[in-house]
């Protein structure tokens, strides 16, 4: 899996599970417990991970939300 985004938002991670879900795009969101484990200060960050043959998939439907400022990095494919 390759991490498409990491944020504290509640509201942009049930936004972008939705819109993958409706996609059909499997993903996990990861830190979730660490979040909670720490108290909802917001110092860790949940991440949302995709399947790696998905992820340029994903990625678009980010851009066409208007959200690629929130897109981590893309991997080089070496």
């Amino acid at each position: 899996m390759e991490e498409l985004l990491r944020t504290n938002d509640p509201v942009l991670i049930s936004f972008l599970e939705s819109i993958l879900d409706e996609a059909g795009i499997k993903h996990f969101v990861a830190d979730g417990n660490m979040s909670i484990m720490e108290g909802s200060l917001a110092m860790i960050p949940r991440r949302i991970l995709v399947d790696a043959d998905q992820i340029q998939k994903a990625r678009n439907l980010v851009r066409d939300a208007g959200l690629e400022h929130e897109l981590r990095p893309a991997r080089d494919s070496c």
